[in-house]
């Protein structure tokens, strides 16, 4: 009779734990072609307080790949390059708005004023119980900010009414006259 190999107490090797989506990403990642990607990188860190998480230069010094992350989220930036995606300045404007949530969003917007980003829909209190506005970057990307404010149900109604009645008459309620 052959013995039985005692196993008590030795481990077998586990498969490591491999992640299909990394670590502090989304299910849903902007990805930015920005003409002058590296001085965008650092606007994004003056104006909304990014942090830098990874950056490569290719030879001739152009991003070919960064990411930052802006409060929870993960941008990721790269210079144009032919063939690939074109310059919303070039274009006139971007087809694509990026959102951020910030808990002091009277900070945010100050900063990314002071750094030059161009006021589209001023900060203010909406209808729908967010302190928002709307600002495009030096480099053409339309960007949305806010925070979620406190407002009874009454100034809501009242103030979705005005919006609305100002919607009516083809005006826009928070845009700057032109």
């Amino acid at each position: 009779m052959v013995a039985k190999k005692r196993t008590r107490g030795v481990r077998k090797a586990q498969p490591r734990k491999f992640e299909r989506v990394p670590k502090g990403f989304h299910s849903v990642t902007p990805y930015l072609a920005i003409n002058g990607a590296a001085q965008a990188l650092e606007w994004y860190k003056a104006a909304f307080a990014a942090k830098e998480l990874a950056r490569e230069a290719g030879p001739d010094g152009k991003l070919i790949h960064a990411r930052i992350r802006i409060g929870d989220s993960v941008v990721m930036i790269s210079d144009l390059f032919p063939g690939g995606h074109k310059d919303p300045l070039q274009l006139g404007g971007a087809s694509v708005t990026l959102h951020i949530y910030s808990n002091n969003i009277d900070a945010l917007w100050k900063r990314a004023v002071e750094a030059g980003a161009k006021v589209e829909m001023q900060l203010d209190d909406m209808f729908w119980g967010e302190r928002y506005g709307q600002l495009t970057d030096p480099f053409g990307h339309s960007w949305s900010v806010s925070m979620r404010i406190p407002m009874s149900r009454k100034d809501m109604q009242e103030r979705r009414a005005a919006a609305m009645k100002m919607f009516e008459q083809g005006q826009h309620p928070d845009h700057e006259s032109a």
